[in-house]
Parts: structure tokens; C-alpha cells; sequence
């Protein structure tokens, strides 16, 4: 039986990869943990996955509440409108989620903008949510430590930088740890629902600065978001998808 995180790294190596068919999009992770309420059927060819744990499992860090109307509402109104989006051009929707966002600039310009945000919307909240684990392992290691340590010294130096854009951004939008086409890694902040895959970076990491992925519980304190968001990410994951960004580049 695969365990969760062979299904998680499952999933982030299929988009890592960008990986062609729909199937391979985004794998719904299932255990013993999973939400018991089933995701939304969106009417269309792209659909909501499900979280892959319960809603309350990253409390007390990230409360059940927020965590049900980010993904239940949120990222379930970006499917339902990417798929609006899609639906007088049937080829588009045919396609992988990254390799539409890849190939914006090839998507017809009636449709281009509503794509790139609630097709960015849609990839960007599947990455977020398979980056988290209730026991998460708190330090990167491997190749990925090694990379870190090459960029920015020590680990500590890394969260130091990061920390230091998600605060300052201004507005909504992401702040993402990439890998670029020189294979180094990046720290990159993007608005709205940007995605680094139409930017030419693999993402192996991300936070959603968006008011609503933590307004509920920290209100104005995006600080003390941004120090939760560390509790609960799991290095493990980061690691997988850094080395499938290698092989993929």
C-alpha cells in the first residue's frame, strides 16, 4: 500500500516534471488523516483535490476554519472559473495544468488572462497544500541543504531571506523558493496568482500571502503566519521536488 508521502511526492514529481495528461495533474492523496468531507465535483476537466490530511490537522498553526474556506471556497471558486474558462476551447482543457501555464503566451488572448489567474490560482494552491504534514521534518538535507548552504551559507541564511520578502511584500501574491534554468535555487515573490512555470522556474516551495490564507487567525500579523508556515512545512517534500527539478531542467 503507498504510503502518504510516496503519494505526495507522487504528486509534486508529476508537476514538478509537468508531465503531460490529465490524469497525472494532481494526485488526490487519501489516508487515514484525509478531510472527511469529499472536494467539490468541479463541472469540468479540471478538478479540486483533496486536502491530504484533515482540515484541523496543522492546528494549532493553521486553524481548521481558515483551512476549510481556502481550500473548500477559495481554491474551489479558481477551478470552477478555470474550467469557465476552458470550456469553448476544449484543447486547453485537454492539457496538463503545468504545460498550460507553461505555454500562456500560446493561449489565445480572449482567454489568456483569465487562465493565468485561476489556472495559476488552481496550480498554485495544489502545490501548497502537499507541501504540509502535521509532524513535518523541520531542516532541509541533502543535495537540497547543500544547495541552500551554496546560496545563501547556512539554512538559517535562507529562512533570513526568505522571511524578510514575505514580510515586506506588498499586496497579494506568493513568495516562492525556484529552481532556475541554471539549476540555482531563487527566492522569488510574485503577484496575484503569478506562477513561477510561466516565468521559466520550477517551484519547490511556496507561501500564500493572499489576506485570506491567514486573515481568520493572524489578522494583520503576517509575521507570526510566516513563523507558523515553517512549523508546519515539510522539508522531506521541498528535498523531493528539489531533486525532481534537477532532472527536469
Amino acid at each position: 500500500m503507498m504510503t502518504r508521502r510516496q503519494a505526495i511526492t507522487t504528486a509534486a514529481l508529476a508537476l514538478a516534471a509537468g508531465a503531460s495528461g490529465q490524469a497525472a495533474e494532481i494526485t488526490t492523496v487519501k489516508t487515514k488523516e484525509s478531510a472527511t468531507r469529499p472536494a467539490p465535483v468541479a463541472a469540468g476537466p479540471f478538478t479540486l483535490p483533496e486536502l491530504p490530511y484533515a482540515v484541523d490537522a496543522l492546528e494549532p498553526h493553521f486553524d481548521a476554519k481558515t483551512m476549510e474556506i481556502h481550500h473548500g471556497k477559495h481554491h474551489a471558486a479558481y477551478v470552477a472559473n478555470l474550467n469557465k474558462a476552458v470550456a469553448s476551447q476544449p484543447e486547453l482543457g485537454r492539457k496538463d495544468i503545468v504545460d498550460l501555464i507553461k505555454g500562456l503566451d500560446k493561449v489565445p488572448e480572449t482567454s489568456r488572462l483569465a487562465i493565468r489567474n485561476h489556472g495559476g490560482g488552481h496550480l498554485n494552491h495544489s502545490l501548497f497544500w502537499t507541501q504540509f504534514a502535521k509532524e513535518p521534518q523541520v531542516h532541509a538535507r541533502g543535495e537540497l541543504n547543500i544547495a541552500i548552504e551554496q546560496r545563501y551559507n547556512t539554512f538559517d541564511g535562507f529562512k533570513k531571506a526568505f522571511v524578510e520578502v514575505a514580510t515586506l511584500w506588498f499586496g497579494s501574491g506568493w513568495v516562492w523558493m525556484v529552481v532556475d534554468k541554471s539549476k540555482r535555487l531563487r527566492i522569488e515573490g510574485l503577484p496575484n496568482q503569478d506562477s513561477p512555470y510561466s516565468k521559466g522556474f520550477v517551484p519547490i516551495m511556496a507561501i500564500d500571502l493572499w489576506e485570506h490564507a491567514y486573515y481568520l487567525k493572524y489578522q494583520n500579523r503576517r509575521v507570526e503566519y510566516i513563523d507558523a508556515f515553517f512549523k508546519v512545512l515539510d522539508w522531506g517534500v521541498v528535498r523531493e521536488r528539489y531533486d525532481a527539478a534537477l532532472k527536469s531542467l
